[in-house]
């Protein structure tokens, strides 16, 4: 991807980096939650969120490498460069569009949704209206999940931006609203806001492409990425096994299919989830 390092650093940008999180499960324990949930199809993580979980942080001292500073400086720019593109199309809907917090943490955090680990992966916390992220999780991509690259990088960090959009436009609220009301659609439901947020990434992509920041191999690296943390593939993974009335991601086909759609498209109505015969 086209971008230029060292550039100007986004003010949405919270850096938690050897912040403690305050109690930690373990690698271990969260594998094991992890694995439950995608059997049961229930969120055991979830449940170790709410208040009082974790304990104040507390400032550790760490060194950050060349690497990772540069790491940090696309994360701010694709962070940034996302937000216009979602206050430019709110904007043509005649809307607002209050831009979202990132947090880069190391380890563990504490969200305004409970209590987070890297092991759990990316994720947005709508009570606070925040992002979170790990950066060792994009070395996970690459060597656990076979999906390298910038644009990898930066299809994840736009969909947890999706999930933003959809707070924005009252998504969420209504969907979470519907899972309380049919609790037995309560996983297809999620599939459906998961795979919004992968089509909302490609309608960000679509930007990209127009404005000629895409490199060659870039709109492959997204797919990869999609496909990677697919359900199916992390089931298949975790159990041998693949259970679709557990998902809450969506299949590896379906979250490709549609960021496809959102990059070819680039609105948000290329992006209606809910619809009759959709996913």
């Amino acid at each position: 991807m086209r971008w230029t390092p060292g550039g100007k650093r986004s003010a949405n940008l919270e850096d938690r980096r050897g912040v403690s999180g305050g109690a930690k499960l373990g690698l271990g324990g969260t594998l094991i939650l992890l694995a439950l949930s995608l059997v049961f199809g229930r969120d055991f993580l979830s449940q170790l969120g709410g208040e009082g979980v974790g304990l104040p942080g507390a400032q550790a001292e760490r060194a950050s490498s060349p690497e990772e500073d540069r790491l940090v400086d696309f994360v701010h720019f694709v962070l940034d460069d996302a937000q216009v593109v979602w206050a430019q199309e709110l904007r043509r809907k005649g809307q607002t569009y209050p831009e979202a917090k990132l947090v880069v943490f190391t380890d563990s955090v504490r969200s305004g949704c409970g209590f987070g680990e890297a092991a759990m992966g990316p994720f947005y916390c709508p009570a606070d209206q925040k992002a979170y992220i790990d950066l060792g999780f994009y070395r996970e991509l690459k060597a656990r999940f076979g999906a390298p690259g910038d644009f990898a990088q930066a299809y994840v960090l736009a969909h947890e931006i999706g999930h933003h959009v959809q707070t924005v436009l009252g998504i969420e609220r209504r969907v979470r609203q519907q899972q309380r009301a049919r609790p037995g659609e309560e996983n297809a439901l999620s599939v459906r806001m998961e795979l919004q947020a992968d089509c909302f990434a490609g309608v960000w992509a679509h930007s990209t492409a127009k404005r000629d920041l895409l490199e060659s191999g870039d709109v492959e690296e997204a797919l990869m990425a999609a496909s990677a943390i697919g359900d199916d593939r992390l089931q298949k993974s975790a159990t041998g096994k693949v259970n679709p009335e557990t998902w809450t991601h969506g299949s590896s086909a379906q979250r490709v299919a549609w960021f496809k759609r959102g990059m070819k498209g680039g609105r948000i109505e290329d992006c209606d989830t809910f619809a009759a015969g959709a996913p």
